[in-house]
């Protein structure tokens, strides 16, 4: 709101409200306001009566007594009233009763000017800062402003990003998940006041008096408004109608208030009709309930409604019950049901239209303060022989510090948990099993850039998204199909295999750097099967938690091999992109992933008539199929996981089935069999219902605690044989025994219900036969003989779960022998966690406990000890020098004329160390323009002719004359240069490699923008540089990736040839000059026709050096 202007007059009122109250205070003097606490009782009657349809007072309540109310907000989400005051306090209120919810300190100096809420927290905007809090008050970021910002209101335009202004020349764009300005747009002094949006629109209000109507893309403004002479105290939109409220100019006199509304036709873009009311107008709002009436409010307190078309009558005005105050700010609920209003004694007022108000159609249910059960616990008799001793409170005998003795310097706010859902079963042996690490990481400020280091050299995609968990896997373990996906290539644009492949050259390459999978995700989302299948996710649905991450992952597990299996079928092996002959497309009609997951089942199906079907397919992973248990059966038994994977493999079940036989559908008994055993088992464990979770947690403490029992009671026995009677002790019997301790020991954890080995084998006479292999344990020679095989537990994932969030993915993987010799020439092999951007080692037998109650198992990978051997793990670069050779335009119309390059000739390939220009502009186009420079010759060679300037009609293959290519063949250009060893020369190549998704070693790039930097000061832009060193004007009209490959490679020229001639304290003298020159040209060239004195330093002589270059 803007209180520029307002006229001391405004303060006036009717004496018989208060008469002691001084009947000139200005508002506009808040920092000088001293209020008596004793005049602002706010008497509320304790029974109203509400007419509907009608606004009456509802509530109010003295948030702090003498301190003005400059916000109020209505949340969107939640039913909360939210207010700020002049000394930077928030406050909220619970409901139409205005029970205090939550209180805190949001600047403190500075008064809060505009509240937003939002789905995970709410905005706070004060003069030059930004803070973003929890409802409870926790701090999620805080964020300030330029020196000398006076910012006054916000809008969020998306769900990432919101605009501010205030009285600046410019709005700045802030990305909230980042918490990064991106950029600002200029607008005219005095600056934004008060933004507004439509589906049209961004309507910025001016102090000039004027509202400018801008696109809600650019930012660019369309049309203005100039609705007051003096200045604009508010306006509001509806549908296509603008009204607006403020101050006229009236001489030596001043501003005075004008009762005038100024109303305009966003249609038409004119002015309609002003609609004369009978208050001073300070706010307005359109309610469109059943008609689009507007709410106009005075600083006095005068409510009055209107038609904006119509006249307004006096019967409409109602009187906001101030005691005398000034009303500071004003809001209306989504619902139109609640007004609010705060005024400067510190109140804030409610209003409403409906006796049972609700501030939002659909508000989710706010989250309210445990109440202390500490009075509320059992009495628990000590000396009951039943009794649990987990029950029974224990003293505290550890030495080692606590939580509570964090250092208070050190603490701050993060996001609340709910602890209580992660119940460990005993507890006090998981001393070294931290579970917060599996927390869903929310905050991704810390991977911008290349901030993110890990200890060793890892995997480094920079976000282990959803859809690469399994891909994770294996890079890291299964290391046939990492080569595989290496070797492979094909000419199918959206491959996965290929872009899998490209990957994981990029990590061999990293070296620990990020990596970004973008290329592969944008192949991924091409695929109709994931669309059908449901693997592709809306924003919303994760930020909302409706996604169910355990079903999902294990779709995508299906998914994956499934579709790695088919690409590599298709084409198997290493070849070139193009010309490779039949003989080296052959397949053999089997792939590397069919060999390593596959296996050969047999179903049979048999009818009751005696019709038996046998039928052999090819599975790449298996289901769990749990036991059916009765709801009446309260015996907890126990199974062997061994024995429930047999039962899932070869499965047995009876189900309605059509039978040619009996030409009818028919009851059949389907049963199936395995013929041989995969490498890599690969198991869905299908835990998606409370029943399956109810067994798994079953299992997991009947496992957990037998041990234990049977330690306890092998004490219990040999202190007590002597009696003549063995019976179980009594538990204070045990208590008595030396040497039983009810701690969990390390051994113990061991005991999972899943086992780190199996051993499976396939006999004539049995069948399949699964048993659990313990640790150390190894096969006999008759076993051996049988053909049994021992498999290993390699990789788990698991879903975190949180009812808030929907939980998050994590990975157990172990990382063998292969991988630690190939990346850090050890022979090592660990268990770590993959959560997120979180890598972290811990001990194997945590990979392989669960607790249903947050941590579900999704997917298990055995794989058969020492497959390796079986597979050619040689990687054979598939990509050369071909694909630099002349290829076909996917435009119809290309003609030879129209070609704007020369095509590389064989004698012609690039070596190693070779210079060559690239740059890459991705604003609206992919486009790449690569230039050569060879010493002293220098050609153009052109690799994608898309460049800026492109017409209407020549990215469409039917018409376009030029020559267009794919993403994917421009790409392996790129990658055969990288490959080669050439050294990229450009402007700012980091970004362009990060959006092109390729990964570049350090010593193949050559940045300009870094060559002409001095420390801790501006990168200058090209454009600028090209100016002054080399006396060009680029970029004029449209970035044109040739002119600015070409003249990145002229500076690094010039570069060489001032560092060669000056050395490096003569060329720093030139840096200091070029800064020097930038500061008093703010950074902008001069246009060609400047003034003597403006020009570049090659026709002005700023340094004797640079002459004659």
């Amino acid at each position: 709101m803007n209180f520029e202007g307002l006229d001391p007059g405004l303060g006036e009122y009717t004496p018989g409200l208060d008469s002691s109250m001084d009947p000139r205070l200005d508002p506009a003097l808040l920092q000088g306001v001293e209020l008596d606490p004793d005049a602002l009782a706010v008497p509320v009657s304790e029974s109203m009566h509400i007419v509907e349809g009608m606004y009456s007072e509802l509530h109010s309540v003295a948030a702090e007594v003498g301190i003005p109310v400059t916000a109020t907000h209505f949340d969107l989400q939640e039913e909360l009233l939210w207010m700020g005051n002049h000394r930077g306090h928030a406050s909220s209120f619970f409901g139409p009763t205005m029970g205090r919810y939550s209180s805190f300190q949001v600047h403190m100096t500075d008064d809060i000017r505009h509240i937003q809420s939002m789905d995970t927290g709410v905005l706070f905007l004060t003069k030059n800062n930004l803070k973003c809090l929890t409802r409870g008050g926790l701090i999620m970021f805080d964020y300030t402003t330029e020196e000398g910002a006076d910012m006054h209101s916000l809008i969020l335009t998306d769900n990432n990003t919101l605009l501010m202004g205030g009285r600046q020349n410019y709005v700045a764009e802030l990305v909230l998940t980042t918490v990064q300005e991106t950029q600002k747009f200029t607008v005219e002094v005095p600056g934004v006041a008060i933004m507004r949006q439509s589906n049209r629109f961004f309507f910025c209000g001016h102090t000039s008096g004027k509202v400018s109507l801008r696109d809600l893309r650019t930012f660019k403004m369309e049309h203005e408004f100039d609705a007051f002479s003096g200045s604009l105290s508010d306006f509001d939109i509806h549908g296509n109608l603008l009204a607006a409220c403020g101050f006229s100019s009236r001489g030596l006199n001043g501003l005075s208030c004008d009762r005038f509304l100024m109303v305009y036709d966003l249609r038409m873009m004119r002015a309609i009709t002003p609609l004369q009311v009978h208050v001073d107008p300070l706010f307005l709002r359109f309610i469109p309930t059943y008609t689009s009436r507007l709410a106009i409010i005075s600083q006095t307190g005068q409510c009055q409604f209107c038609e904006p078309t119509g006249l307004a009558n006096l019967a409409d005005i109602f009187h906001v019950n101030t005691v005398g105050q000034l009303l500071m700010s004003f809001d209306v609920s989504s619902s139109k049901q609640a007004l609010s209003f705060g005024d400067s004694g510190g109140c804030v007022h409610l209003w409403s239209s409906a006796p049972e108000v609700s501030f939002n159609s659909y508000s989710r249910e706010t989250e309210l303060a445990l109440p202390c059960l500490v009075d509320s616990l059992p009495q628990l008799d000590w000396n009951h022989e039943l009794m649990p001793l987990s029950l029974l409170p224990m003293p505290l005998t550890s030495t080692e510090p606590l939580l509570s003795d964090w250092p208070t310097s050190l603490i701050t706010p993060s996001p609340r948990y709910d602890y209580t859902s992660f119940n460990l079963f005993l507890t006090s042996s998981f001393e070294q099993l931290c579970i917060y690490k599996y927390f869903k990481i929310t905050s991704k400020r810390c991977m911008l850039e290349d901030t993110l280091r890990y200890k060793c050299y890892f995997i480094s995609i920079l976000y282990v998204l959803l859809h690469l968990i399994c891909c994770t896997s294996i890079y890291l373990e299964f290391e046939p199909v990492r080569c595989l996906v290496q070797n492979h290539l094909c000419q199918k644009e959206f491959c996965l295999a290929c872009e899998l492949g490209f990957l994981f050259h990029m990590l061999d390459l990293s070296r620990g750097d990020p990596c970004q999978a973008s290329n592969f995700l944008r192949a991924f989302r091409t695929i109709p099967e994931a669309s059908a299948l449901g693997l592709i996710l809306a924003d919303s649905d994760e930020q909302t938690g409706k996604a169910r991450l355990g079903r999902l992952i294990q779709s995508w597990n299906r998914f994956i091999l499934a579709q790695l299996h088919q690409e590599t079928l298709e084409q198997e092996g290493p070849q070139a992109y193009r010309g490779a002959s039949s003989s080296t497309l052959g397949s053999s009609g089997e792939s590397v992933i069919g060999r390593l997951f596959g296996c050969e089942v047999e179903n049979s199906s048999l009818c009751r008539c005696g019709k038996e079907t046998v039928r052999s397919s090819l599975t790449l992973l298996f289901t769990i199929h749990y036991p059916e248990q009765s709801s009446l059966d309260k015996m907890i038994e126990e199974y062997d996981f061994a024995e429930i994977l047999k039962k899932s493999i070869c499965l047995e079940q009876s189900t309605q089935a059509w039978c040619d036989n009996c030409e009818k559908y028919q009851p059949t008994v389907q049963t199936r069999n395995i013929r041989c055993l995969p490498d890599v088992l690969v198991i869905n464990c299908e835990v998606n219902s409370a029943k399956e979770a109810e067994f798994w947690k079953t299992q997991t403490e009947v496992r957990l605690i037998s041990p234990l029992v049977a330690r306890i009671y092998s004490h219990a026995f040999t202190k007590f044989s002597h009696k003549s009677t063995l019976k179980y002790p009594l538990m204070e019997e045990l208590c008595s025994v030396e040497g039983v301790t009810f701690d969990t020991q390390a051994e113990d954890m061991r005991h999972v219900w899943i086992p780190l080995s199996l051993k499976m084998c396939i006999s004539k006479t049995q069948g399949l036969e699964v048993s659990s292999l313990s640790e150390g344990e190894e096969l006999t020679e008759s076993e051996e003989a049988e053909g049994a095989s021992v498999y290993d537990l390699v990789a788990i994932v698991s879903h975190i779960q949180d009812a808030r969030t929907g939980g998050n993915l994590v990975a157990h993987i172990k990382v063998g022998e292969t991988y630690h010799q190939r990346k850090e020439g050890v022979t090592h092999q660990q268990w770590y966690l993959f959560n997120d951007f979180l890598i972290e080692p811990i001990d194997k037998a945590e990979s392989a406990q669960f607790d249903v109650n947050w941590k579900v198992p999704a997917v298990l990978y055995y794989v058969k000890r020492n497959y390796h051997p079986k597979y050619d793990l040689r990687i054979k670069n598939p990509i050369d020098a071909s694909v630099l050779l002349t290829e076909a335009s996917l435009a119809r119309k290309q003609r030879k004329s129209h070609a704007t390059f020369i095509p590389l000739m064989v004698n012609e390939m690039l070596q190693a160390a070779d210079l060559v220009g690239l740059d890459a502009e991705f604003v609206t186009l992919n486009q790449v323009s690569v230039k050569h420079f060879n010493g002293t010759n220098e050609g153009v060679v052109d690799y994608l002719t898309q460049y800026s300037g492109i017409k209407p009609g020549d990215l469409d293959a039917k018409i376009s004359s030029k020559h267009l290519t794919t993403l994917k063949s421009t790409y392996l250009k790129l990658r055969f240069l990288i490959d080669t060893g050439v050294r990229f020369v450009g402007h700012g190549l980091q970004k362009d490699f990060r959006v092109i998704n390729l990964m570049v070693p350090k010593e193949q790039v050559i940045d300009t923008v870094y060559l002409f930097h001095m420390p801790r000061k501006r990168m200058i832009s090209l454009r600028f540089l090209a100016w002054y060193f080399l006396d060009l004007n680029i970029q004029s009209e449209t970035h044109d990736s040739i002119e600015d490959a070409r003249t990145a490679l002229q500076l690094y020229r010039k570069y060489l040839e001032l560092s060669h001639n000056g050395g490096q304290e003569e060329f720093r003298k030139v840096l200091k000059a070029l800064y020097e020159k930038g500061r008093k040209l703010d950074w902008k060239v001069p246009d060609i026709d400047s003034a003597d004195g403006q020009g570049s330093p090659k026709s002005t002589a700023v340094f004797p050096s640079v002459m004659g270059l």
